[in-house]
């Protein structure tokens, strides 16, 4: 996992060390003892001074007990004592010159009764000093409030681990994963550094092992990214914000920021891992006993105490498929696989013969096929190394981060996803095993350069020959990967009512066994990118595409564009235009006339309402106008007081533009630099008008400006696709000039790329 990651352990147990020599002195001091040093490993010089040290210590808890200071880290300390007159003398002579130094400190004075007392009731104060340190001063006080705290830790023990899960399940809940985070909480989030220390906190219960060699590297490794982003930020931070990435990558000797953070991902999943495994282990021990007994799961494979284990007799050395088979049948039974199976298996499964035999293929088909169960299963042969002998190239998208905020997984992690999102779509295609399997391998061109739909056919051809498929189903999983993006992209930037879109749709499905597949899967990688990636208005996009383009490949007749809905029609009834707002949906339907969706956008923007989707159309001489939209902040405003802000507009009788320009002049700059916009004419897409594409980071006011950049230009907006995707826009237009004809002239194409994007900065 390290590789030539810089180390920084020794610079935090050095500091501690220093550290540790400066309170002794302190403390000495403090106590009336001649100010010196101290001799070797701490001992007192005399008895006098042994003497005037007696019935006080001074303790490290927290990241100075463990020795793991980070360079902003605080100190966290306790001075024991055995009821000392002086006490409180002794404390502000400690602490004072602390202050003073300008170090953060927690501080608490203590007898070794209190401390007890204060552990029960205090899940912190507990955790802490299980883990104390003698510092300087009386050891027999410290040994004896660690071995009091730790006595009670273990005599109730299924009390205080119920209550420390509860800690970490909140902690989770509110920071999220580590691993599959932009920027992550390094010590709260969910595979942390607060989650090893948990599980040292259980092992010290006595109730499971103490986290073994691969969480201590994790851990290390996690301590070492803490320590670089201390360095860079000069303070005491804890979230790693991607300003930052690229500079703590530097400070442990890694090539960027997307090296940095796929080694972040690796170890915060290896930490998430075994953090589940312990809380496994805490419930089994503290449930009672298990039922007794073996249950067949499948050949080779029974359940035994909650868990999947291999039958008595069994040698994973003569069974290669044995592997998946144990895997299938653990997703299957919603069981886990037993840590020790695992183990065995990845050590002694001999190499799947090349092909595939149709065994290991229909098991990994029916691992998939489990659902959401399949994927604690993949993340248990991920764990122990066995998915990158089983598929090699899964090792390039392996823990690989996404850097964007749209998706909400590492690359491997939204493929198994994504597949299991997949299994709910088994029965709505003629070949599940094709779906299921280009589901989890859609994304995989993104370990190559270039293009990762065109890279990842050539990749998934290659692992379909391996795994087995035939030549025939081998070309119907490259062309679902080549064309896995092609039915959201389309439905999204293009204008379904254009003949053009469906016969190229049509023509690069090329039969409806593909089309479904692609359907099924557009759904299922929609889901598992995250909630800006997916919803119900490019679901409905999409299902009508998906008509359109069955339609064609059947032989029939495209069937007729859809004509207003019955609530669009009651609104066209009002000849100067009607607007309904209904929550996050705001419709607008008006004669058809030039501007009329950039006016509506502007009023939107001008009431602080953030444009996620929209979609312009005209049937006949009416223009249809929905918008998706949320509030910018605080609540949305009043519905009647939009709605008439809107109608004002369509009767010409608002100026949005004076409105929005007071609004741009309170706006603060943004603190990050974003790319810069891209404006693209996107030839052959429509025979009837001229297609631009505009992505630009998302701000208010951007469809405005973009539809009055097209109004300088002469041109009408005949159709439009807009998607906000995380702070990202991506909107495509279909333009007219003024004669409803496509633009031809390359200096007018050029005029229009440049207005928009001087428009847009």
């Amino acid at each position: 996992m390290r590789g030539d990651t810089r180390s920084y352990a020794a610079a935090r147990r050095e500091r501690a060390a220093d550290i540790d020599r400066w309170l002794t002195d302190l403390l000495r001091t403090a106590c009336g003892t001649p100010y010196g040093r101290t001799g070797k490993n701490g001992e007192h010089r005399n008895t006098d001074e042994r003497g005037a040290l007696s019935g006080v210590a001074l303790v490290a808890v927290g990241s100075l007990g463990r020795a793991e200071l980070a360079p902003g880290s605080d100190l966290d300390l306790v001075l024991l004592h055995n009821g000392r007159d002086d006490v409180a003398r002794i404390a502000d002579r400690v602490w004072y010159p602390v202050w003073d130094s300008g170090v953060g400190l927690d501080h608490s004075v203590r007898t070794v009764e209190e401390a007890a007392v204060v552990a029960r009731g205090d899940l912190k104060a507990v955790l802490g000093l299980i883990q104390a340190r003698h510092v300087a001063g009386d050891p027999e006080l410290t040994r004896a409030a660690r071995e009091s705290v730790l006595s009670e830790w273990r005599a109730d023990s299924r009390r205080r681990l119920g209550e420390l899960r509860d800690a970490a399940d909140k902690r989770a809940e509110a920071s999220g994963e580590l691993a599959f985070l932009l920027e992550p909480d390094l010590r709260d989030s969910r595979g942390g550094i607060r989650d090893v220390q948990a599980m040292q906190a259980v092992a010290a219960a006595w109730v499971a092992s103490a986290p073994g060699p691969r969480v201590r590297e994790a851990y290390e490794l996690l301590l070492d990214i803490r320590h670089g982003l201390h360095l860079v930020t000069a303070r005491g931070a804890d979230r790693l914000v991607l300003q930052e990435q690229d500079a703590v990558a530097g400070t442990l000797g890694l090539l960027d920021a997307e090296a940095l953070m796929r080694r972040l991902a690796e170890a915060g999943r290896t930490v998430a891992h075994a953090f589940d495994a312990t809380w496994r282990t805490v419930d089994r021990l503290l449930s009672g006993p298990a039922p007794r007994g073996r249950r067949p799961l499948a050949d080779g494979v029974v359940e035994h105490g909650g868990e999947v284990v291999l039958a008595r007799g069994v040698d994973p050395r003569k069974d290669p498929v044995l592997v998946l088979r144990a895997a299938a049948a653990a997703a299957e039974a919603g069981l886990p696989l037993a840590p020790a199976t695992v183990n065995a298996l990845a050590a002694q499964s001999p190499p799947l013969p090349v092909p595939w035999p149709d065994g290991a293929r229909d098991a990994l088909v029916a691992l998939l096929g489990a659902g959401r169960a399949a994927v604690p299963v993949w993340e248990e042969l991920d764990q122990a190394g066995v998915l990158v002998r089983l598929l090699p190239d899964w090792e390039r998208v392996r823990h690989r981060p996404q850097r964007n905020p749209v998706h909400r997984y590492t690359v491997d992690r939204h493929l198994i996803e994504a597949a299991a999102g997949a299994a709910s779509f088994t029965r709505e295609v003629s070949r599940p095993d094709l779906l299921l399997i280009s589901a989890l391998l859609h994304d995989i061109g993104k370990g190559w350069p270039g293009d990762h739909s065109t890279t990842g056919a050539v990749v998934a051809r290659d692992i379909g020959t391996r795994i087995g498929l035939s030549p025939a189903d081998v070309d119907t999983l490259e062309t679902v990967v080549r064309h896995h993006l092609l039915l959201p992209e389309t439905a999204t930037r293009r204008d379904l009512d254009d003949p053009v879109t469906i016969s190229r749709v049509a023509e690069a499905v090329g039969s409806r066994e593909v089309l479904e597949l692609l359907a099924a899967l557009a759904v299922a990688d929609g889901n598992a990118t995250g909630p800006a990636a997916w919803n119900s208005w490019k679901a409905s996009l999409v299902t009508d595409l998906v008509r359109r383009v069955r339609s064609v490949l059947s032989g029939t007749p495209l069937p007729p564009a859809p004509a207003l809905s019955a609530a669009q029609a009651s609104l066209a009834r009002h000849g100067g235009g009607a607007v309904r707002v209904n929550g996050g949906a705001v419709t607008v339907v008006a004669p058809d006339r030039s501007g009329l969706l950039w006016r509506a956008a502007g009023v939107l923007a001008a009431h602080r309402m953030v444009v996620r989707a929209a979609s312009a159309a005209s049937a006949g001489s009416t223009a249809v106008i929905e918008f998706s939209v949320v509030p910018e902040y605080g609540s949305p405003p009043d519905p009647a007081t939009l709605e008439a802000d809107l109608r004002l507009v369509l009767a010409g009788r608002l100026d949005i533009e004076q409105r929005l320009a007071r609004r741009t002049r309170s706006l603060r700059p943004a603190r990050v630099p974003v790319a810069p916009p891209r404006v693209s004419l996107v030839d052959d897409a429509s025979n009837t008008a001229t297609v631009v594409e505009v992505r630009a980071h998302d701000r208010p006011g951007l469809l405005w400006r973009i539809g009055r950049a097209f109004g300088d230009c002469g041109l009408d907006v005949r159709a439009a696709r807009v998607e906000t995707l995380g702070a990202e826009a991506v909107d495509v237009f279909y333009v007219v000039d003024r004669a409803g004809r496509p633009l031809t002239d390359e200096a007018q194409r050029a005029q229009v790329r440049d207005q928009v994007l001087a428009a847009l900065r």
